[in-house]
């Protein structure tokens, strides 16, 4: 018996379907987590600032170039 092409198609077409699914999913949750990364990089870089403020120095620390510049 010879294998249906239109059925192998299907076939694949659903593997394929299921990937694409799965890698959304992933996506979304991805984003979810770099979204809280940068609010907490943010509050960490504000928080820095501040300190660097306090201690009298004379450039904010978020307004610094970093050295590889």
């Amino acid at each position: 018996m010879q294998n249906d092409p239109i059925k192998n198609l299907e076939e694949k077409i659903a593997h394929l379907t299921r990937a694409v699914d799965d890698l959304s999913d992933i996506v979304a949750r991805q984003e979810g987590e770099i979204a809280t990364l940068s609010r907490r990089m943010s509050m960490l870089m504000e928080r820095e600032a501040g300190r660097e403020a306090d201690n009298g120095g004379s450039v904010v620390l978020s307004d610094q170039k970093p050295p590889h510049w």
